[in-house]
């Protein structure tokens, strides 16, 4: 998710609680061997063993067209420990697209083939490679083509968003058609798309036929979506996480923010997450009025310390000295 589940959710929404791992945003791989900075860059967890600081593996997602230069890639990648990596056959972005990368790979079976074989060839036999797909591009006539091609080619795990690329992210997800996927392979079958709240999850469980479950932007609206579904799922812990809970967790995604991001992209980082948690929370829509318009720095800590202090937490924020973003 490229532009908001960057590496500072993920380190905050992992502090919540009730996410098993995470995937990077995607890796872009054109026609060359990339630096070493450029996947430290898009995933600093390397730094940290392949996982965020509360502990949850990260998977580095690379996404492209070629298969020899997605395995040079790869190869220099798994060099740097991440706790596996992904590739990417589900990305809608039309720009994505136009150049032959994402969901547009899922017109060719073949190619698709090709780079799963490559790269599961690349990286050590111990580090899983895995793969997202959508149904398929206009429609979904190759969906279980394309299943067979990722899981032959070596792929030890498959993610799917139940929706093709011409459906993009509009309602609903056909979860029984994962199911048909499902059936197909041998490897196991993650379900994804239009997983909001507890009731979709049971939903998609129920049509899919999978266990396992990857939520995106339900988690960025809703971060205790996860504790909430495994609660729902084992009858044990926590069902919601409250608007004073997420406070803290806020203020320290603004500390982060202020330190790792360009001071251009800050305040427009916290808006775009409030922008979001307002669907579920009503004080969250209060918090993004009020900040909407501002992109000053001090307003927005005098807005969290003021919060911090009647919701009674511990204001975390620092003021001077802010890094210029690395």
């Amino acid at each position: 998710m490229e532009g908001l589940l960057d590496f500072v959710l993920r380190d905050i929404l992992t502090r919540v609680g009730g996410i098993d791992r995470c995937v990077s945003e995607f890796i872009r791989v054109t026609d060359q061997l990339l630096p070493e900075r450029v996947f430290t860059r898009i995933v600093p967890e390397l730094y940290n063993g392949g996982r965020t600081f509360a502990g949850v593996p990260v998977r580095a997602q690379l996404l492209g067209s070629d298969p020899v230069c997605l395995a040079e890639n790869a190869a220099r990648l798994a060099s740097l420990g991440p706790e596996g990596i992904d590739l990417n056959f589900g990305c809608p972005a039309n720009v994505v697209n136009r150049h032959g990368g994402g969901a547009s790979l899922l017109k060719e079976p073949e190619t698709i083939h090709a780079i799963v074989t490559a790269v599961r060839r690349a990286v050590p036999a111990h580090m899983p490679v895995s793969a997202k797909m959508r149904l398929g591009y206009l429609d979904d006539s190759l969906a279980v083509d394309c299943a067979l091609a990722m899981a032959s080619g070596g792929a030890s795990e498959l993610v799917v968003h139940a929706r093709t690329k011409a459906q993009a992210y509009r309602p609903p997800a056909y979860w029984e058609r994962i199911a048909d996927i499902r059936t197909a392979v041998t490897i196991p079958v993650i379900a994804n798309g239009e997983i909001w709240t507890v009731d979709d999850a049971r939903a998609c469980r129920l049509a899919s036929g999978c266990d396992l479950l990857m939520i995106g932007r339900g988690a960025v609206v809703d971060p205790g979506l996860g504790l909430a579904i495994k609660a729902d799922m084992t009858g044990v812990g926590t069902t919601a996480v409250s608007w004073p809970s997420l406070i803290p967790l806020i203020a320290d995604f603004w500390h982060i923010v202020c330190i790792r991001l360009d001071h251009r992209s800050r305040a427009g980082r916290l808006k775009q997450w409030l922008n979001f948690l307002r669907r579920r929370f009503p004080e969250a829509e209060v918090a993004y009025q009020t900040l909407k318009i501002t992109n000053d720095v001090a307003v927005i800590d005098q807005w969290l310390a003021d919060t911090l202090r009647t919701q009674g937490g511990m204001c975390r924020i620092v003021t001077a000295a802010r890094g210029a973003g690395t």
